[in-house]
């Protein structure tokens, strides 16, 4: 087993002519908490989305509990997994979208037990008793069969997050999990996904939120143009940056 839950690695990642991941190296140990700021268009969400290869990387490596995420080597070279090998692994990898992403024609605890039982094969009862519990840890144990249209943005997104629970993942991602929400629904995500910090989960959280890391990060990482440019503590990087593209986005933001 590696030492780290998630590593990446001389990441690079381009859209046409535009890289938006220029070499990225990052590493998180088990049980950490990163969170990862930056300006918009700065390669957060793409980032993100290479550790559960929803992007394909055009250099470098990801790995999760040591083993390469979307591709096999063999020899000095790289070749990438069948669809079926990719989607077993993003089972071991938890994922909060902006947008909820449930599906609206299912009642929430179906949302919550579709995966495990799809993907994983686990039996439909043991699923459904499990998501019942996961909807109870985030607060919802009521709403498990109303339909999403009949839920809040706050509501929908803690479906989310019991959603990506119930795989039972190594790690989980969290795509700016609050931009989509009211103001005054932001509080009750954050609560949650605090909550999953302290009992010990792997998190990887991309948000505005500073606040929110300083209290919850163990590393916090500034990106900028596709670049890590500084990453640390909270206490190092958001009260004492070194670098002055992280001291120009604080005093923006701050």
């Amino acid at each position: 087993m590696s030492e780290f839950a998630i590593e990446l690695r001389g990441v690079r990642k381009s859209f046409g002519r535009n890289e938006v991941l220029s070499g990225i190296d990052l590493a998180v140990r088990p049980g950490e908490v990163t969170v990862i700021l930056g300006p918009s268009g700065s390669g957060k969400s793409t980032l993100l989305r290479t550790i559960n290869h929803l992007e394909q990387v055009d250099g470098g490596t990801v790995r999760v509990g040591g083993g390469l995420i979307g591709y096999r080597r063999k020899g000095d070279k790289l070749y990438e997994l069948h669809e079926r090998e990719i989607l077993r692994q993003r089972a071991r990898i938890g994922f909060v979208f902006q947008n909820f992403n449930l599906f609206p024609h299912l009642t929430v605890r179906e949302n919550v037990a579709l995966a495990p039982v799809a993907a994983q094969h686990r039996p439909k009862a043991e699923v459904n008793a499990e998501a019942l519990e996961l909807l109870a840890r985030v607060g919802l144990a009521d709403k498990a069969d109303e339909y999403p249209s009949r839920l809040s943005g706050g509501q929908q997104q803690r479906v989310a997050i019991a959603r990506a629970l119930a795989l039972r993942p190594e790690v989980v991602l969290f795509d700016e999990p609050t931009s989509a929400l009211d103001p005054e629904l932001v509080g009750e995500v954050l609560d949650v996904i605090q909550d999953l910090a302290r009992g010990g989960s792997t998190l990887v959280i991309v948000t505005h939120e500073i606040g929110f890391a300083r209290e919850v990060a163990d590393t916090v990482v500034l990106m900028d143009a596709g670049r890590v440019v500084e990453q640390g503590p909270p206490a190092q990087v958001l009260d004492n940056p070194s670098h002055p593209r992280t001291k120009a986005f604080l005093a923006h933001v701050l």
